[in-house]
């Protein structure tokens, strides 16, 4: 795949992302925990059927064999579903993700620390450029939301920056002795985490109150916003380093506030639009950039 396929289908998967906010909304009687498990449950359904559809009846026998590193990465994923479903109902959609934003640099930070990378000025450039919009939005913001929203909300761009870096050690680390094996991948860590989010908020969920309305939108959610993006995003980790994927996924958040905007009535402040083309400046300066350096190679 080439970098510029590569980064297409990473622009649509946080395309896919962005929905959860404003499907959230319509939701009629689900709340909090029930929200995450339906939505974990019908991620790990729709993942059995694609990865079985893929793998075909070794599934079970290579989940059973999977490396440190799939389940370390699998817990990564079980707290980034969680944690996030959870956020979104305590907190206006913009406040999750503006604190979700936070991802880039930790990861930045991640991979410099536990890999070793050496990052090119311009994407430290970018992640500062992003960090300030972030910063900006954030200030407004989380100025009414509950502070125990934006607590469970900075465990996802935690979870995420441990993720990307494990999933560039685990296809790139070939001296780590957990690195896979040839005709390995990561694929079966994102059913291992939708497997532990269900079942972890299964007690939690319990009396059940969703509507059939409500369990067809966390059905498209666990389908369409989880499962298919999730498989997608690791797949391209073998071809955008852990910091691109990182700081492409922050248009999520404009995305993410433009369907809530549009879809359900939570217009943000004009801090957010500001916050939010800072960003879009940093991502396209760091894409433009990265363009003309390989052009000539």
């Amino acid at each position: 795949m080439s970098h510029r396929h590569a980064l297409l289908l990473m622009i649509l998967v946080t395309l896919l992302w962005s929905t959860a906010g404003v499907v959230t909304r319509h939701l009629e009687a689900a709340r909090s925990f029930e929200v995450t498990f339906w939505r974990s449950a019908f991620n790990a359904l729709s993942l059995i059927v694609l990865l079985r559809w893929l793998r075909g009846p070794a599934l079970w026998g290579q989940l059973l064999r999977a490396p440190r590193l799939v389940w370390l990465s699998g817990a990564c994923w079980a707290a980034m579903f969680t944690a996030f479903m959870v956020a979104i109902t305590m907190a206006s959609v913009a406040t999750v993700l503006v604190t979700m934003a936070l991802g880039p640099l930790l990861t930045a930070l991640f991979s410099r620390l536990f890999l070793h990378h050496r990052l090119p000025a311009r994407t430290w450039a970018a992640i500062g450029m992003a960090t300030l919009g972030i910063a900006w939005m954030f200030g407004q913001e989380a100025d009414g939301a509950g502070l125990a929203g934006v607590l469970v909300a900075l465990l996802v761009p935690l979870a995420a920056a441990t993720n990307w870096t494990l999933l560039q050690r685990a296809t790139h680390g070939n001296a780590d002795p957990d690195a896979l094996a040839p005709g390995q991948d990561m694929l079966p860590a994102v059913l291992i985490g939708a497997l532990i989010s269900a079942l972890l908020t299964l007690p939690l969920a319990w009396p059940f109150q969703a509507s059939a309305h409500d369990l067809g939108l966390l059905g498209f959610l666990g389908l369409c916003q989880l499962a298919i993006p999730c498989l997608l995003v690791v797949r391209l980790s073998r071809v955008l380093p852990a910091p691109e994927i990182a700081l492409l996924g922050q248009l999520e958040v404009i995305f993410g506030v433009l369907w809530a905007w549009l879809g359900a009535g939570e217009a943000p402040a004009g801090a957010t639009l500001i916050g939010g083309a800072t960003l879009l400046a940093a991502l396209a300066g760091n894409e433009i950039l990265a363009l003309r350096q390989r052009r000539p190679q």
